[in-house]
């Protein structure tokens, strides 16, 4: 147990007052900790893991199907399986953080973790031994420990991702002092900067990285983000002295776990009429009102908390059960989402990738880059022209309530999929019409993909957004954290559904002999029923979350959806 901090008076400004304590576990000093000293060491760290992530999962398509040999089903299933951990992980990362490690210890560990998880994957692309035979160039063959190896790899890169990505913006707010006015005001701008970096991350992983993978070669494109992951973990050192520490105050999920298994034990003991035969105790922190019988004391006579809960823990129990109908809705959404970095990447490799009448070739999976700059021009559009016009006609603040600003984005996200769908049948009529079916590329340009990423772009500004501000403002003060791993494993969920899809459509399509929607040879194949199948989804999807929504009622007046 530390040491009890020291007694600091109000009139002591050199203090935080926020309860965030120095490397010494002493009051932190403003003069000498925190705010904008700390918080290039915390952004290089997020822009470092972002570069390394989007470098690996942009083009691991490519690399599965050209570098494994793998099915382009298998291919499409493996990615959307490692996706989806990568975007689960973060609920261990938060519970570790809460509960045990404070958020330093689980983002310096777990980067570590990331680092040893790029290096073998660096090995296993470069080592003769560890990487695939291959006879020439994209005809290449890997044996089963080789494959293994790669995904040990990926798998703790998953693994690292989990533990940063749930705790790295919120180590970054601890930076600043909330009762601080002044401090409070940067916060704002800090978030600002750790989206700048994150978009600074993919926009280098989708251009330079993928052009190194596929014309360099795989060990250098991978062993770049490497380094650059292993020069963030010692950056993130060496801020280890100015920084600020929340200590850890025990994990929220470990208090709903409590209020079940003290439920499912009183399931069948009656209220007393007499309020007053109800356990109470008022602290400093909540008010605890149960019904207290004999069993809810352990044997020294100490309360046990798996048998008598606080009303907090119950309020905070049914304010997540009150967010998960809306938080399904984005697992649909993820699983569209999830498509740039994979079934986009297919359509694309059969498709011309020359820019102009150039002998330049643009990377199938550089297309990403159209996405990040789609939000990049969406993001102001919305603050400056949407918002204004919207609060003319709601009379609202921000224009248009969270859940609004969601459903708009879910409309939003059926168009990427029918563009995919129609230019799918487009290419599909060319091969038809002049005998292309082993054709390796049809002669129509790459970049009628380009409408389908920039409306997935606008889609996330929409509802990706909207969904981390819902989850912030409706969550438990307490809860934060964990509601925003919570939120993001809708992306992990979402690329878990679009793993079961391609499995179920390729059992079910290739009965009798035939190819399927998704062979290996796409011209033989309907990728755009698949398309369709999402777009349906999507429509779907929007109409429940339109009864989810009229019947949300908010945690404090931001208005309904009507």
């Amino acid at each position: 147990m530390s040491d009890p901090l020291p007694e600091i008076t109000e009139a002591d400004d050199y203090y935080t007052k926020d309860g965030t304590v120095d490397y010494r576990k002493k009051p932190a000093d403003k003069r000498k900790t925190g705010t904008w000293k700390a918080c290039p060491y915390i952004l290089g760290n997020e822009c470092c893991e972002r570069l390394a992530f989007y470098g690996i999962s942009s083009n691991l398509m490519v690399y599965f199907t050209k570098q494994l040999n793998q099915h382009t089903a298998d291919a499409s299933r493996n990615l959307s399986n490692w996706t989806g951990t990568c975007y689960i992980m973060p609920l261990l990362g938060a519970f570790l953080a809460d509960s045990y490690l404070g958020r330093y210890w689980t983002i310096a560990s777990f980067s570590t973790i990331y680092v040893f998880g790029m290096t073998l994957l660096t090995l296993s692309a470069s080592v003769p031994g560890l990487k695939p035979t291959c006879t020439a160039k994209d005809v290449c063959h890997a044996t089963g420990s080789q494959t293994t190896v790669t995904f040990l790899a990926l798998y703790l890169v998953a693994l690292g991702t989990g533990g940063i990505k749930p705790c790295v913006s919120s180590y970054g707010a601890d930076q600043f002092d909330d009762a601080d006015e002044i401090e409070k005001h940067f916060k704002g701008s800090f978030f600002n900067w750790f989206y700048f970096s994150i978009n600074i991350g993919s926009l280098m992983a989708s251009s330079f990285l993928v052009y190194i993978q596929l014309h360099v070669g795989w060990g250098w494109g991978f062993g770049i983000p490497a380094v650059a992951m292993g020069i963030a973990v010692v950056s993130f050192f060496s801020g280890t002295r100015i920084y600020r520490y929340q200590i850890p105050g025990g994990s929220p999920l470990t208090r709903l776990c409590q209020v079940l298994v003290a439920s499912f034990r009183k399931y069948n003991v009656p209220l007393p009429a007499d309020k007053s035969l109800l356990y109470e105790v008022a602290d400093e922190k909540c008010v605890i009102v149960a019904v207290e019988t004999e069993s809810d004391y352990t044997s020294d006579s100490k309360i046990s908390a798996w048998r008598l809960c606080t009303v907090t823990q119950v309020e905070e129990l049914k304010s997540i059960l009150r967010l998960l109908p809306v938080w399904a809705t984005g697992i649909v959404f993820s699983a569209v989402y999830g498509q740039m970095g994979n079934l986009f990447v297919s359509q694309a490799e059969v498709m011309d990738t020359h820019v102009a009448n150039t002998k330049f070739e643009i990377p199938v999976a550089s297309l990403s880059v159209f996405d990040t700059l789609s939000v990049i021009v969406w993001v102001p559009i919305y603050d400056r022209i949407i918002t204004p016009l919207a609060r003319k006609i709601t009379g609202r603040k921000n224009g248009l309530t969270v859940l609004q600003r969601m459903g708009i984005g879910l409309v939003i996200s059926v168009f990427p999929m029918v563009s995919a769908a129609v230019l799918e049948i487009v290419r599909l009529g060319i091969v038809r019409r002049h005998n292309l079916f082993d054709a390796e590329l049809i002669p129509i340009s790459v970049f009628w993909q380009v409408p389908q990423y920039f409306i997935i772009g606008c889609a996330e500004v929409f509802t990706s957004i909207g969904q981390l501000e819902f989850f912030y403002e409706q969550a438990p003060d307490s809860m934060r954290s964990l509601c925003t791993a919570l939120s993001l494993t809708t992306t992990g969920l979402g690329n878990y559904l679009s793993s079961l899809l391609v499995t179920i459509v390729t059992k079910v399509s290739t009965t009798g002999g035939r190819p399927g929607w998704i062979p290996d040879n796409l011209n033989y194949g309907h990728l755009d029923y698949f398309f369709w199948l999402l777009a349906g989804l999507s429509v779907l999807n929007f109409v429940v979350f339109l009864v989810i929504a009229q019947r949300y009622t908010y945690k404090k007046a931001v208005g309904t959806l009507r």
